[in-house]
């Protein structure tokens, strides 16, 4: 089971590294990753 989440979060990792051609363009993703998290619990509040 671990191993199969382990896989599933390095897959996803590598495919949202490889969708930013820059690392300020991987900043920007995170970035908007983490606002949308915090949206989500304000909301849920």
């Amino acid at each position: 089971m671990i191993t199969r989440i382990f896989s599933i979060a390095l897959l996803s990792t590598t495919l949202l590294v490889a969708a930013c051609n820059t690392v300020e363009g991987a900043g920007k993703d995170v970035s908007s990753a983490g606002k949308a998290v915090a949206n989500a619990a304000a909301d849920a509040k």
